[in-house]
């Protein structure tokens, strides 16, 4: 396999000599290391491929199978994937989205890896990997999202990155009056509804209350709720969105961007590779926080972790473990979230952070301007049945809007029966 990581294999070799110590022994591992990933798209699938190279080239009797499958077929795959035969190590997510495999008894408690000295460097993730006062995967990367603008586009229409919510209606006006979308979502698979949901009802609201929706402590029918969605129709009864977002993924939904037709995204920064892919360079892109709508309520960011998690049903676990440790381990963790590879944010408190400007404002704004709190992302921090049944509500309001009540009426339901 090709790898894209450009740490030496000499210095890999260092760096995992701590991370498999513990659970390797003097022993080489050897066996079958059977690995699944949904890190589908090219760049993650290259950091993927090329952890996987890096790692079978320091252990040379170990026999590594990895398969990658596309990330939104996993979502619905992971469970029988789990439950026959299962991989010894997975890819998938943290906090509220790890509860249904935990409680079914699919992944591996791993507290003993977690007791390890060299995973003190990755305390401030420990809590989003804990239930039940226990460790059950590791995280490799989070990163921030935001909205990701075309620069020049706003230069050309004199606007400036907007701090205040009447600000960014202001310059969306601008924008449709130029003759373009203020903005391009790819709503087909829901999640990127979710995104407008989590920001605008964090900005209207705050981050406790945002969290106790998720925790079904509050009616979707509150007045409070309502605030939010009409925070949000403000946009759409504006023609904010492009057209038909509902039958385009977010991938698909890029080209609007790249090719001027709309000037901003609110998406991950796992979008900025694909962005440059597409032909925009740094001058013409740049990056702003969701701008404010209720002064009183400080920001929370949506940053959300992706983790690795051992199978309870692993026939290797010496060697996933030993894999899980080398890929949280600092100098793999400023190697794959580099600007050249995943784009995004270290765990490791020990490990570099790119000098991409993304990554750097990334980290910037998640370290100094997220004092509200930091949200995993609405399919995350919900539980899995109500995010379904939310983010289809949230879409169909995006799309029919006068549909508001009974939309609320549906989800009030799904929350009194989900929550019991």
């Amino acid at each position: 396999m090709h790898s894209i990581l450009k740490t030496s294999l000499a210095t890999l070799a260092a760096a995992s000599i701590t991370a498999t110590a513990a659970f390797a022994d003097s022993h080489a591992l050897s066996g079958d290391l059977k690995i699944t990933s949904d890190m589908s798209n090219p760049a993650p699938r290259a950091v993927m491929e090329g952890l996987v190279a890096d790692f079978g080239a320091m252990h040379p009797e170990l026999n590594i199978e990895l398969t990658i499958v596309d990330r939104e077929a996993w979502k619905t795959q992971i469970r029988n994937a789990l439950t026959a035969n299962p991989p010894d190590v997975i890819n998938w997510y943290a906090a509220t989205r790890m509860t249904p495999y935990v409680d079914a008894g699919l992944f591996m408690d791993i507290s003993d890896l977690w007791a390890e000295p060299e995973m003190a460097a990755l305390a401030s993730t420990k809590g989003a990997m804990t239930l039940d006062g226990k460790q059950w995967g590791v995280p490799y990367t989070y990163y921030q999202w935001g909205v990701y603008y075309r620069k020049d586009i706003f230069e050309e229409l004199g606007l400036t990155e907007p701090a205040t919510w009447d600000e960014e209606l202001a310059n969306c006006q601008a924008i449709l009056d130029s003759g373009r979308k203020c903005y391009t979502i790819g709503s087909k698979f829901l999640w990127t509804a979710g995104g407008w949901f989590d920001y605008i009802n964090s900005r209207t609201n705050g981050y406790e209350f945002h969290i106790e929706l998720a925790n079904g402590e509050v009616p979707w029918t509150d007045d409070r709720v309502r605030q939010t969605f009409a925070n949000w129709r403000q946009l759409i009864d504006m023609g904010a969105y492009v057209d038909d977002h509902q039958s385009y993924s977010w991938q698909e939904a890029m080209p609007f961007m790249v090719d001027g037709d709309a000037a901003a995204y609110l998406m991950g920064n796992f979008s900025v590779a694909a962005f440059r892919d597409g032909g925009l360079t740094d001058d013409q892109l740049d990056f702003y926080q969701f701008p404010t709508i209720n002064p009183d309520v400080a920001p929370a960011e949506d940053a959300p972790t992706d983790t690795f998690h051992i199978a309870s049903g692993a026939q290797n676990v010496e060697a996933a473990k030993a894999f899980l440790l080398y890929v949280t381990s600092a100098d793999v963790q400023s190697e794959i979230n580099g600007g050249d590879a995943l784009g995004q944010l270290p765990v490791n408190a020990n490990a570099a952070v790119s000098d991409d400007k993304f990554i750097q404002q990334g980290f910037d704004m998640l370290s100094n301007n997220a004092s509200g709190g930091i949200m995993q992302f609405f399919d995350r921090d919900f539980p899995a049945e109500m995010a379904s049944v939310g983010m289809e509500g949230l879409q169909e309001f995006m799309v029919f809007p006068d549909h508001l009540d009974d939309i609320l009426e549906r989800l009030e339901d799904a929350r009194q029966r989900i929550y019991q």
